[in-house]
């Protein structure tokens, strides 16, 4: 498909421009997708800031970002084709981790850590754009039930369900969830999903409102541990988990936020044999530290969580099922040109925020 297209152009920190850029070529390999939703990750905030390098061989752009996205079919290139499997039309979901299915990682199941893997709105090109080219590995049809919007929250969740799988929630399980942003909320939800006995959701500075939105979706229990004027504020999480946990501290924890404080306070605040998943990216210095000895004789265990490696067709069945409910977390809808505005507003102004999409066509 010949022709140009609007996108926005991230070129280094705190500078992205609208430009008009060639539609991008479809390889015997492609699909073009022409793009519908496209929400805002965490990741875009951080390299829209330089907080964290890009995918690019610089680490810098010129690159489009956006890899949270839906759209419909408009060109499939030569094997896609012949192999039926997308046509012009199609409604789909990308997965921006597309794996060559050809090295060891791959064959031991371990996709997220492909070593030649592409990835749309990090490593090349990505959705913030009328158009965005994916390899057919990466595709999924959406179902029809699923609108477009909702669709755009499949890799965030997929991530979120990797997480929690990690987890290992038993039934009955004492929950604490940090940060009630997005992912917070999704994992809130999911958790109960999966079997979760209660779940407390933990927030900082002006989470207030996000914590109340976080009762609303599935949390039993809402603590600010920064803000004294709040009022869920407690100067002692420890205690007020046990007051709300019959004695007991978290069986599980999980940290879905960069914050390396909360991560060591979430393991301070898990019970014998917990298990503290690390999810939140971190920036690149932080280290964090913990005692060690309580650590050992309680028999903790500390697990990463990165992406979402075989996750996105229990994902794609909980949104058509409607496990999740994505409705309130949708906090704003932007056009194209107002992408910056966007990414600047999650940055600066958090408090009355949970997600945004940018909604390039309808």
């Amino acid at each position: 498909m010949k022709g140009t297209m609007k996108a926005q152009v991230f070129y280094e920190a705190e500078k992205m421009k609208m430009e008009e850029i060639p539609i991008p070529e479809v390889t015997d390999i492609d699909v073009l997708v022409k793009v519908k939703n496209c929400g805002i990750c965490g990741s875009d905030i951080s390299y829209y800031y330089g907080l964290s390098p890009v995918g690019t061989a610089s680490g810098k752009g010129p690159i489009v970002l956006g890899h949270e996205f839906t759209g419909e079919v408009v060109e499939v290139g030569k094997v896609p084709e012949m192999l039926g499997l997308f046509a012009p039309g199609d409604r789909v979901v990308v997965n921006p981790v597309q794996n060559c299915n050809a090295c060891i990682p791959c064959a031991k199941g371990e996709t997220h850590l492909c070593e030649n893997s592409n990835v749309p709105g990090v490593s090349t090109d990505g959705a913030f754009a009328e158009y965005c080219v994916s390899r057919y590995t990466g595709l999924f049809k959406l179902p029809e039930a699923v609108s477009y919007a909702a669709g755009a929250f499949t890799e965030p969740l997929a991530c979120a369900f990797n997480g929690l799988r990690k987890l290992n929630i038993q039934p009955g399980d004492f929950v604490a969830v940090f940060g009630p942003g997005s992912m917070g909320m999704m994992m809130t939800q999911l958790a109960k999903r999966m079997g979760a006995g209660r779940i407390v959701l933990i927030g900082a500075k002006n989470d207030d409102w996000r914590l109340e939105q976080g009762k609303k979706v599935g949390a039993d229990f809402i603590f600010n541990i920064s803000e004294k004027n709040s009022r869920y504020y407690t100067d002692n999480l420890e205690k007020s988990i046990r007051d709300v946990n019959a004695g007991r501290l978290a069986d599980r924890a999980i940290v879905p936020t960069s914050s390396n404080a909360a991560f060591e306070q979430a393991v301070s605040i898990s019970g014998n044999c917990g298990i503290i998943v690390h999810y939140g990216l971190p920036n690149e210095d932080d280290v964090f530290k913990i005692p060690a000895l309580s650590f050992h004789t309680m028999d903790k265990e500390i697990r990463s969580a990165w992406l979402a490696p075989l996750s996105w067709a229990q994902t794609i069945r909980s949104i058509e099922n409607e496990l999740v409910k994505f409705d309130s977390l949708v906090t704003g809808t932007y056009p194209l040109e107002k992408t910056e505005e966007a990414i600047r507003l999650l940055r600066t102004d958090p408090g009355q925020q949970i997600k945004i999409q940018i909604e390039v066509s309808k």
